[in-house]
């Protein structure tokens, strides 16, 4: 057994989200291990670009109200307590209301060929019409 030292808190890059947003990483894995786990958190209206998972992602809502949606897909409002599993290769966002905060553990496995920078591919950001105002 190991306790692992707690790292820094890293903000989100810009060209993966919108607005403000921090995440820890909790968990990733080393061999045989391919688990990823981060707690993130956005502030109102912070939001994903569009992406997807070469191994899909779960999310599981801890605080606030937040908002996924998939690529054609409707707009679903998220809660405390909600689990979200988007399938590989799927495209989707997901990100806080407009007017709460919002935090998440996002899980994943990473491709285990060493190529952990191909885990997520990151699209284009959305637009205005995409996100919703209230």
């Amino acid at each position: 057994m190991e306790i692992q030292p707690k790292t820094p808190s890293n903000k989100g890059p810009a060209e993966m989200f919108t607005g403000e947003v921090w995440f820890d990483v909790i968990a990733k894995g080393e061999e045989p291990s391919q688990l990823r786990v981060n707690m993130v958190r956005f502030a109102p209206g912070a939001h994903t670009a569009w992406h997807s998972h070469a191994n899909g992602q779960t999310l599981h809502v801890t605080e606030g109200r937040g908002l996924v949606q998939s690529r054609g897909g409707e707009i679903i409002e998220v809660s405390p307590g909600d689990t979200i599993y988007t399938p590989p290769g799927e495209l989707h966002w997901h990100g806080a209301a407009p007017d709460h905060f919002m935090s998440h553990l996002a899980m994943w496995e990473a491709l285990g060929d060493g190529q952990g920078g191909r885990e997520t591919a990151w699209a284009d950001h959305l637009t205005e019409a995409e996100y919703p105002k209230k």
